[in-house]
């Protein structure tokens, strides 16, 4: 089994993000981070997964937002289906392989896998889906690994896999909850229709839907909304965020307390600075 991705401590080679198909780039404090296999609808494999968890480990302590699309007119497709087959071919890692291995070994392989969209999540940044066309499994779970889904107002939006007779494993489920609500969840997921761009919005499973011509500008705003207050306000509140719903209200209280307090901190010192 090929792990290409490099440890958290040796920056990623040309080749090495090449091999997964992506494209990675840092201007500032933003990274854009491009799912770059047109030919086959950006179809995602375990090699991208793992070169996505590498990323995540290296990012600059000073990237604010991360933004995560796709090549061409699609976001992803989802799981590249050659690689549910057994020998996917030379060095290629495939999610057939898993099949003869034992419980654990699963799902210590998938805890893996995982890693590459989890990070998305970390307080420290705010992370952007753009999603022109389809998000189809694994990449709707990768959109919903963002904090924020911007789409087209022509994307579609399908977890796919109970139509495959498997369950969504890249940590989609939970933000799906959080974004529709269970019930609204669990009928996405067990029929595995497809979702369009309006009803996306209305439900509040994206953040808006905008013509595909002007996805760009919609972007560029908000990168301009986003980078407007002082970082750590926005890293403070996400993470009050992030873990509101399953807190108390007493919990919930003091920690915007005690952030408050830090807050103040700081904002003494660029005032005394």
């Amino acid at each position: 089994m090929s792990t290409d991705a490099s440890p958290a401590n040796t920056p990623l080679t040309a080749e090495q993000l090449e091999r997964a198909h992506l494209r990675y780039d840092v201007d500032g404090a933003t990274a854009l981070i491009t799912l770059d296999r047109p030919e086959v609808r950006n179809a995602q494999t375990p090699t991208m997964w793992r070169t996505l968890a590498a990323i995540g480990a290296q990012l600059p302590d000073d990237v604010r937002v991360v933004i995560v699309r796709g090549a061409g007119h699609t976001f992803s497709a989802g799981l590249d289906r050659n690689l549910l087959m057994p020998g996917a071919g030379p060095g290629e890692e495939s999610v057939a392989d898993l099949i003869p291995r034992s419980d654990q070994e699963i799902a210590d392989t998938i805890a893996e896998y995982q890693a590459g969209f989890t990070w998305l999540r970390d307080p420290r940044i705010v992370s952007i889906a753009v999603v022109d066309g389809y998000a189809i499994g694994a990449g709707f779970q990768l959109a919903l690994s963002c904090d924020l889904i911007l789409a087209a107002d022509d994307a579609t939006f399908c977890m796919k896999e109970s139509a495959l007779g498997l369950v969504p494993d890249l940590t989609g489920t939970k933000p799906l909850v959080e974004r529709v609500g269970y019930p609204r969840a669990l009928e996405i997921c067990a029929t595995a229709r497809n979702v369009g761009a309006e009803e996306a919005a209305r439900i509040g499973l994206v953040l808006d839907a905008v013509p595909s011509d002007r996805l760009d500008e919609a972007l560029g705003d908000l990168l301009a909304a986003l980078s407007a207050p002082l970082p750590d306000a926005v890293r403070e509140t996400k993470a009050l965020l992030l873990g509101a719903a399953g807190r108390d209200l007493e919990t919930q209280c003091r920690l915007e307390r005690e952030a408050q307090a830090r807050r103040f901190r700081e904002m003494a010192a660029l005032l005394g600075s």
